[in-house]
């Protein structure tokens, strides 16, 4: 085992505990103690800080899907990977790896799981139809009932799990494919057809946690975790 690859490692393990401790947190508080009418703007502020959590639960998944979350110890990189999909939508890790994996191999083209020739609306859907089958549709409906059965009268808290998931669903969309992979007046400088919003490192990581505001880089160099993004060597074109 390297030296780098175990730094990496703590570290991805730390950021991502610290991640799905934040989201298991407030999202406890919001669906179990919360009184969302009494105080809207807390509500307000726990649907955004869940947004962007649950935004992160997709990077934590995606950074173990390239095996980059913890390199060091593989079977720890996939559990936890897998935990961040479940507790996000009741994604499948293994078939995000699939499809995710055939994204790399052909980036903005028809054989792009991520990619559709459309305006950014039909693009989401059809980005969304690919990735939430009869599987997460079955798990999420099982788990409303589950939440309506153990809050009785809170039941439309759960809104606070929902309304957070489709919400990071296209935070995702619209920072990590719609704008870096729309075809633009300028041609893609390579085969990635990806390019990097400008933006700012701060901007980037409330966005994407990087994967929006260095996405070309995540192309080139996609063995580096999303808090590795902003040192990587800068990429050639900009948006």
């Amino acid at each position: 085992m390297s030296k780098d690859f175990a730094r990496q490692s703590w570290i991805g393990l730390t950021l991502a505990g610290a991640l799905i401790a934040a989201w298991v947190a407030l999202h406890v508080f919001a669906v179990w103690r919360l009184d969302a009418v009494g105080h809207p703007f807390t509500a307000l502020a726990c649907l955004l800080g869940l947004t962007w959590l649950s935004t992160g639960l997709f990077i934590v998944a995606h950074d173990a899907m390239h095996g980059s979350l913890a390199p060091a110890w593989p079977k720890i990189n996939v559990a936890v990977g897998a935990l961040a999909l479940r507790l996000y939508a009741g994604f499948s890790f293994r078939r995000l790896v699939v499809k995710h994996r055939l994204h790399h191999l052909a980036p903005g083209t028809d054989d792009d799981p991520d990619f559709a020739r459309a305006g950014p609306l039909l693009w989401y859907l059809a980005f969304m139809r690919r990735y939430f089958g009869w599987r997460e549709f079955l798990t999420v409906t099982a788990a409303v009932i589950a939440y309506q059965w153990l809050l009785g009268d809170r039941w439309p808290y759960v809104a606070f799990w929902s309304i957070p998931s489709i919400l990071a669903s296209f935070q995702l969309f619209w920072f990590g494919t719609y704008l870096p992979h729309r075809p633009g007046p300028e041609p893609f400088v390579d085969r990635h057809n990806a390019r990097s919003p400008r933006m700012s490192a701060g901007a980037s990581l409330l966005t994407c946690f990087h994967f929006g505001g260095r996405h070309h880089e995540h192309h080139l160099f996609p063995g580096l975790p999303w808090w590795r993004l902003p040192a990587a060597p800068a990429e050639r074109t900009r948006a």
